[in-house]
């Protein structure tokens, strides 16, 4: 199947509540521009070098998301055009994107990504130090940037029982942000969580934003 079936195919199937971002990592900018022309504007990259290159080339209504790893020094690269950073893990992190955002008069949504799988690997917070970030007196003093949610990887395995189990435990860790620190803000309601191979427990289990890659773009080489 092409990219524009692929995309009317996820259309089809996904409810309205939640947005598809269409991974782009590795794949060429004529890629891109083909899940474009076929009505989508969500993408994602998840490396600063690669989002960079990209978004010059591409049409500036796309709206980027950038889902990786990222150091502070990239921020600044990223700071003038990217929708959404979903992968705040740090104060550290949080406090060079409200710097960034604050140079070119912008507001910068940002996801705090949590450590929820078994895999040693994977970044994220945990829950204490979400805790400790979100009571610092320096948190509160940022301007220019807006929590609006969570956001978490599983464990790459085939058993789906421990797939549910984590991305349960992550929209547990959203209802609990959310009623201490964001009760009276309706910008914090987004859970980021599922991609190609699990994106239908993600969205059972509550996600407002899937990952999709290789389910739209084909696997990479």
């Amino acid at each position: 199947m092409s990219v524009k079936e692929n995309i009317n195919r996820f259309k089809k199937v996904i409810p309205e509540n939640v947005s598809v971002v269409a991974v782009s990592k590795t794949k060429p900018v004529e890629d891109i521009l083909e899940a474009y022309h076929s009505g989508h504007l969500l993408f994602g990259e998840n490396k600063a070098q690669e989002i960079i290159t990209k978004q010059p080339l591409l049409p500036a209504d796309i709206q980027w998301h950038f889902i990786g790893h990222l150091q502070t020094n990239k921020v600044k690269y990223l700071a003038p055009f990217v929708s959404m950073i979903e992968s705040v893990d740090s104060l550290k992190l949080l406090k060079e994107i409200n710097k960034q955002a604050a140079k070119h008069n912008r507001n910068i949504d940002c996801l705090l990504q949590f450590h929820i799988a078994s895999e040693e690997t994977k970044f994220g917070l945990s829950m204490e130090e979400a805790e400790m970030l979100l009571d610092s007196e320096e948190f509160l003093s940022f301007k220019n940037i807006n929590i609006a949610g969570v956001m978490g990887m599983a464990t790459f395995t085939d058993d789906l029982t421990l797939i549910k189990k984590e991305f349960g435990h992550l929209k547990e860790l959203f209802w609990n942000l959310k009623k201490r620190y964001f009760t009276n803000n309706d910008d914090f309601k987004e859970i980021s969580m599922g991609m190609s191979g699990d994106y239908e427990i993600a969205i059972k289990e509550g996600s407002t934003i899937i990952r999709i890659g290789s389910a739209i773009f084909g696997k990479r080489g």
